[in-house]
């Protein structure tokens, strides 16, 4: 008998490797199946470590900032740059707290005094007004008294809710430490799983990513700073009480879209509501402005010369990011829209050939290169 290795026909070979092939395919298709349920799932642990980590991303360039200080013969490391970082904003946060805090206590103090008596000389003012005497304001006031019994049960229902949102915000802060502290570790651990040729190619372009997102940061800081400076001359020329703790609320809070603006204007109505009617008309005129002034001009052009996106994409970013996941996805739109638009220009936009004067060939991209 011979012992000479058995030689398939292509055939045969073709008809043995199918099976495997298509076992392989359902088992691969299975887990991918797997993998989706269960980020969605957990869907709402993801975004907390994907917005810590964008945030990481963000802030690295004041962390390195602060790692180039030098005193004496003393630079701060990472571990310093980190907790210098967050004692600034720790500090920040508490000298507003002191010097606006005890001035708003003590007026409403005054204003708790003083509403059983104010209460009907206002509504007594209104009364007069030309348009309002065919305005019923006693089924007003009874629903304004309802409203303010049912607040309490609201405010209590509700602390579930916003103890739920202070613990992500916690567990975000905290996670946003540890990426500044050890982000570099994952990041290269993630691209080992990628061929040596393939990684450097990915590196390179995370790398511009990251000097891009970097960047979002000053142009959302340069709008918080024109906000915040207009609201304080507006409500000084206004005379609205707390004029420079509104403005500089009205500032911070843009760095959430829609709700903090929401949240800042419904306090300067609140505040100018106090003192007159006539104040609350000049903020409402004032910020209905400057909305029109921010959305048509200001964010499109900042955003476009930051991280060089174009005005279109940035609006389209915010309004995805907003249905996406509300409040945070907006927040997070405009950097991630940079990495998507730096992975796109990478690996899926076509180059064009172009011919030179002299006869070569040139590939140059469709688009505006980073």
């Amino acid at each position: 008998m011979s012992d000479s290795p058995v030689v398939l026909t292509p055939d045969q070979a073709n008809t043995n490797i199918r099976p495997n092939r298509r076992r392989g395919d359902i088992i691969f298709t299975i887990g991918v199946l797997v993998l989706l349920a269960v980020a969605w799932y957990v869907r709402r642990e993801l975004v907390i470590i994907y917005v810590s980590a964008l945030f990481a991303v963000v802030l690295m360039p004041v962390l390195n900032g602060i790692m180039k200080l030098r005193i004496g013969k003393w630079s701060p490391g990472r571990s310093s740059a980190v907790a210098i970082l967050l004692l600034a904003v720790v500090a920040a946060i508490s000298l507003f707290c002191l010097f606006a805090i005890p001035p708003v206590v003590h007026d409403l103090h005054d204003f708790a005094v003083q509403m059983p008596t104010r209460g009907p000389q206002e509504l007594s003012h209104i009364r007069k007004l030309p348009f309002m005497e065919h305005v019923n304001l006693d089924a007003i006031d009874a629903k304004i008294r309802d409203f303010a019994s049912n607040l309490a049960t609201f405010v209590f229902r509700s602390i579930g809710s916003w103890a739920g949102t202070v613990f992500d915000i916690v567990i975000g802060v905290i996670l946003l430490v540890y990426f500044m502290l050890e982000g570099e570790i994952a990041y290269f651990w993630i691209l080992s799983f990628f061929p040596a040729d393939k990684r450097r190619r990915l590196d390179s372009a995370l790398g511009r990513a990251e000097i891009r997102m970097g960047r979002w940061l000053l142009g959302q800081g340069t709008l918080m700073l024109i906000l915040g400076t207009s609201s304080i001359i507006v409500f000084r020329l206004l005379h609205i009480r707390y004029a420079y703790a509104l403005g500089v609320l009205m500032g911070l809070f843009n760095l959430v879209p829609v709700v903090g603006a929401l949240i800042s204007v419904s306090l300067s109505l609140l505040v100018a509501a106090i003192d007159s009617w006539g104040r609350v008309l000049g903020v409402l005129i004032f910020y209905a402005i400057y909305a029109q002034v921010e959305n048509s001009y200001l964010t499109p052009r900042i955003m476009q010369s930051t991280v060089d996106l174009a005005g279109l994409a940035v609006i389209i970013a915010l309004l995805l990011g907003s249905a996406l996941a509300g409040v945070v996805g907006a927040m997070v739109s405009v950097p991630t829209a940079v990495l998507v638009a730096v992975l796109l220009n990478e690996y899926l936009v076509q180059s064009e050939p172009v011919i030179t004067p002299g006869g070569t060939a040139v590939e140059v991209p469709a688009v505006k290169a980073d």
